[in-house]
């Protein structure tokens, strides 16, 4: 028997890392962005880059203040500064950019004891800092290839924000869409950086679920609760498919609602997770002020994280529940 040791669980080892992980992230993220430039030109590579390299910056001047040991190396804040640029318009002032950074960053993340202590998605709650603070900029659209000598025309609506076309037929009415399913699909629409192209989307989010570095249960969830939803409401196929491409869906469902740290442990609690933030996802779009509401839903459902992971809590097994000491009166 020599050689045997008994030690702590997990007894499995394996190769996969923070900074692994956070590779593959950065990976299934990389098309969406890619497809963000090529339809908003420089200006988003811009975005991009300046919320890298200051999420990058502020993580490592916060470790150092706080005299902490360094955490760059992992990777975490080039995934926070690029979903956050992913999130916002090509057109977003610098500075706008700078100080989403620094909330996400120092005031969500390192506050709060840096990489798994957080309380809600940095780059989530940042968007929706900057939404409530800096409107103008946050609701300022360019339409696709907006930078080319052949566009006249620089903004432009969102398929959240653009009306429906009523037209009448034979004595009936019906709606058009304002753009075409392989618009929708591709991305040319208008709208924030990394979020318009879909396919892009799709493909990331399988790529991680195939991987293994995400979980189906909360992406299906959130996508299949909020179609299910609009199509009961609106009884149509066409409206329930525009909704699911269009605005932050794709990339809330797939790349922030599936975060390790503010998520659901349980696979039940995932669902629950998934389902929560497709219901808030529609009841604001469709009865609120805002015309999007998948960051507002995935921040809400973060902080209800605790609450559901002690509902979905498994018993290990084995284990037996405590016996609860019986009440005395007093008497002998």
């Amino acid at each position: 028997m020599n050689g045997l040791f008994v030690s702590p669980s997990p007894h499995r080892a394996t190769t996969m890392s923070t900074t692994k992980i956070m590779l593959m992230v950065i990976i299934a993220l990389l098309p969406s962005a890619a497809a963000g430039c090529v339809f908003f030109g420089a200006n988003a590579a811009i975005v991009l880059a300046v919320c890298i390299s200051s999420c990058v910056v502020f993580e490592y001047l916060s470790r150092i203040i706080m005299k902490r040991e360094q955490t760059i190396s992992d990777l975490s804040a080039v995934v926070t500064g690029l979903l956050l640029g992913m999130n916002l318009p090509a057109t977003t002032p610098i500075y706008v950019a700078i100080i989403g950074s620094f909330i996400a960053i120092v005031i969500v993340k390192q506050l709060f004891g840096g990489i798994g202590q957080n309380f809600a998605n940095p780059a989530i709650a940042a968007r929706v800092v900057l939404m409530l603070s800096f409107a103008d900029s946050m609701t300022s659209w360019v339409v696709p290839y907006w930078y080319s000598d052949v566009v006249d025309v620089t903004t432009g609506a969102t398929p959240l924000t653009a009306s429906w076309i009523n037209y009448t037929e034979s004595g009936e009415a019906y709606k058009m869409a304002p753009f075409t399913l392989g618009e929708m699909l591709w991305g040319e629409t208008g709208g924030c950086i990394g979020e318009t192209c879909a396919v892009a989307l799709i493909a990331g989010g399988v790529f991680l679920i195939v991987t293994g570095i995400i979980s189906a249960a909360t992406p299906v969830a959130f996508i299949g609760s909020f179609a299910l939803l609009t199509f009961i409401y609106t009884g149509s196929a066409v409206e329930t498919v525009y909704g699911v491409l269009a605005g932050g869906l794709l990339i809330g469902a797939f790349f922030m609602a599936t975060d390790y740290a503010t998520t659901p442990v349980t696979t039940k609690g995932k669902i629950i997770f998934g389902i929560g933030c497709g219901l808030m996802t529609f009841i604001i779009r469709n009865f609120g002020s805002f015309p999007e509401g998948v960051s507002f839903a995935i921040l809400l459902m973060n902080l209800l994280t605790p609450y559901i992971d002690k509902l979905t809590l498994t018993t290990p097994f084995g284990a037996k529940k405590p016996v609860k000491a019986e009440k005395t009166t007093g008497k002998e």
